[in-house]
């Protein structure tokens, strides 16, 4: 087990999210449908899908907020309504505008700290984490939605758990506070928490996760790292030589596909970077450049997922609208 070297001893930094065979049903939809997945410590894990995927009724289903229709989800092995006191197990962020209007930041913190037996010292300490030390004593009600934001986020962080769930944590957020939010989970992993994020910013999960789970229609796409899933669409070889034309009768002659590019330079494809070096070594064609091409992690997400997205605008990529009723 992990713990912290200093800071308050409220949580403890081991801990697991396991889906089991879960499916949520409102109604005839069928939110969520025989998701299986499991989130382990030490790592920021990235949760994607398009629109009515699940995502938010998968998270709203772990923190005891929805009954699944059938299947489970635990935190730590077990169900969230049974842990007696549950912030220090789990700190979750879903809905930035869960939070009293007229009361101040501080006040907000307060009661959901002595709602788990946390002292007043922590409230301070999580306000100042997340930089809204200075406005403490304001009205959460004027706060902008990246202020809300920060405000769930200390909320989360109160009772120093050891299992995390975000979701959409940087709507509202400038560039800096994107930049922090990065950070921020990138450390707290680090620290051995275990993090579960859900991101509809592909830029910013290719800088902060390791890992992913990736749902369509309420099932499971696929569990993998950041970089194989940008592998497994990968792009083909970037070959530039002085002697581009003898080169790709050369690599055509391999059996290779090669187009070239308004700039000179050679995409190539069906050969791996090592056949191609051989290649031009063999026949004293000088290479300057050999440089494998994967998708950006936001190419890669598209095409595995192109099939879930549910709603798309005429001739366009379809950012996918949620279906009625389901939830994120």
């Amino acid at each position: 087990m992990v713990r912290r070297a200093a800071g308050p001893p409220y949580g403890t930094l081991d801990g697991m999210i396991e889906v089991k065979e879960l499916t949520k049903r409102y109604g005839a939809t069928v939110a969520v449908d025989g998701l299986s997945f499991q989130v382990t410590a030490g790592l920021v894990t990235g949760f994607l899908g398009p629109n009515g995927a699940g995502k938010s009724t998968t998270m709203r289903v772990l923190l005891g907020l929805d009954a699944p229709t059938s299947g489970e989800g635990l935190v730590n092995g077990r169900r969230y309504a049974t842990i007696r006191h549950p912030m220090h197990e789990v700190g979750a962020l879903l809905d930035a505008d869960a939070v009293h209007a007229g009361r101040s930041a501080f006040d907000h913190l307060r009661c959901l700290a002595r709602s788990n037996r946390i002292g007043g010292r922590r409230v301070a300490e999580v306000l100042e984490q997340v930089g809204l030390a200075g406005v403490a004593r304001k009205r959460a009600g004027g706060f902008s939605l990246g202020m809300r934001q920060r405000l769930g986020i200390a909320a989360a962080l109160l009772g120093d758990p050891g299992v995390l769930m975000f979701d959409e944590p940087v709507n509202g957020l400038d560039p800096e506070g994107v930049r922090w939010i990065r950070h921020l989970m990138r450390s707290l992993a680090a620290e051995g928490r275990t993090v579960l994020l859900s991101s509809h910013l592909m830029s910013e999960m290719a800088l902060t996760a390791d890992r992913l789970v990736v749902i369509g229609r309420g099932r499971l796409i696929t569990e993998t790292s950041v970089q194989d899933l940008a592998d497994r669409f990968e792009r083909g070889v970037l070959v530039r030589s002085p002697r581009a034309a003898e080169l790709t009768a050369v690599l055509r002659a391999a059996g290779a596909t090669v187009l070239v590019e308004p700039d000179g330079g050679l995409a190539v494809k069906g050969l791996e970077v090592a056949e191609i070096g051989d290649l031009a070594a063999g026949h004293g064609l000088a290479v300057h450049e050999v440089t494998p091409r994967s998708a950006s992690l936001e190419e890669a997400y598209m095409e595995l997922t192109g099939d879930s997205v549910e709603y798309r605008a005429a001739g366009g990529s379809g950012d996918g609208g949620g279906r009625q009723g389901a939830g994120r």
